[in-house]
């Protein structure tokens, strides 16, 4: 008999494609991932790993049954999703992420909601990029995650998941109160092109999205300076050392020495919220889409 247990980590070994990798997503060291593994392939009477260079890949047997597993894992999430929904009950722990505006601007009203509303239900929420979150989701190591894609570049999504929208994310451009573009009532991003940029990090989706944007309208961008984070970028802005793109979420307070003005052709951030078609009829997942989808409102009403 096949554990259920060295089958997760058998498949946590393949989707993340190393030790090190599936320990951190199973939350257990790398020393117990191999243990699992050494009680896997005894109970499979084959071996399922074989050395490359200083890590492992597995033989066709190990792929063969890795992909087993992941269907065996998912008919597992579909029952315990099943038994949820029949039981009706908002509990367990739910593990969610959100891109950092969203971070600020959604989940501290959203999850404030679900521990009101639900107080058996532990909420796990971390900060990641879009692309992250959703290969969280798609690995199992995340329930939900909420993403954006942008009115001129959407993000590709993984088959297998379900989504529902939260808002759309109106965004200006943020000059220093001295620019000379800054008391304009609309701006064209053509007028920036001698204008430094800061921007998002080398490889992020926001940053790959201005460079496409401003590619498109025949600009190669300056880009001055790099920062995760709104609240950095317009610190910059305020310095006098660059204009950014300012999405409305989570942007606010404005620092004084900032203005926004918005742009001819209005530009939208789509946000919503992603998670596995197999767990869609968990009540916990329902009612955290239902809190961030309230607050989504909220905020739109009130931006």
């Amino acid at each position: 008999m096949l554990n259920l247990e060295r089958l997760r980590t058998l498949d946590a070994l393949a989707r993340h494609g190393s030790v090190s990798g599936a320990a951190a997503g199973l939350h257990i060291t790398t020393s117990a991932v191999s243990q699992q593994m050494a009680k896997l392939e005894r109970e499979a009477g084959q071996r399922l790993l074989a050395k490359n260079g200083r890590g492992v890949r597995l033989t066709d047997a190990g792929r063969l049954l890795a992909e087993h597993a992941a269907r065996i894992l998912s008919q597992v999430e579909l029952a315990q999703a099943d038994l949820e929904a029949q039981r009706g009950q908002v509990a367990g722990e739910l593990r969610l992420s959100a891109f950092p505006t969203a971070a600020r601007g959604l989940f501290p009203a959203a999850l404030a909601t679900l521990r009101a509303g639900h107080p058996a239900l532990r909420v796990r929420s971390s900060e990641l990029e879009p692309e992250r979150g959703i290969s969280g989701v798609v690995r199992g190591d995340l329930d939900l995650a909420v993403v954006l894609d942008w009115y001129n570049k959407p993000i590709p999504l993984p088959d297998g998941l379900v989504k529902a929208p939260l808002l759309d994310d109106p965004a200006d451009v943020a000059l220093p109160v001295g620019h000379r573009l800054a008391a304009r009532d609309e701006v064209d991003l053509a007028e920036f092109a001698e204008d430094e940029w800061i921007t998002w990090g080398e490889g992020e989706f926001c940053h790959e999205w201005l460079m496409f944007t401003l590619r498109s309208k025949g600009i190669e961008p300056i880009v001055g300076h790099r920062a995760a984070e709104t609240h950095t970028q317009l610190g910059l802005v305020a310095a006098g050392l660059g204009v950014c793109i300012a999405p409305l979420l989570g942007r606010h307070p404005m620092p004084a020495d900032v203005v926004t003005v918005p742009l001819r052709q209005r530009v939208r951030r789509h946000v919503y919220v992603v998670w596995r078609a197999d767990a869609d009829r968990r009540p916990s997942i329902r009612a955290a889409v239902d809190a961030l989808r309230a607050t989504a409102k909220e905020v739109s009403q009130a931006g």
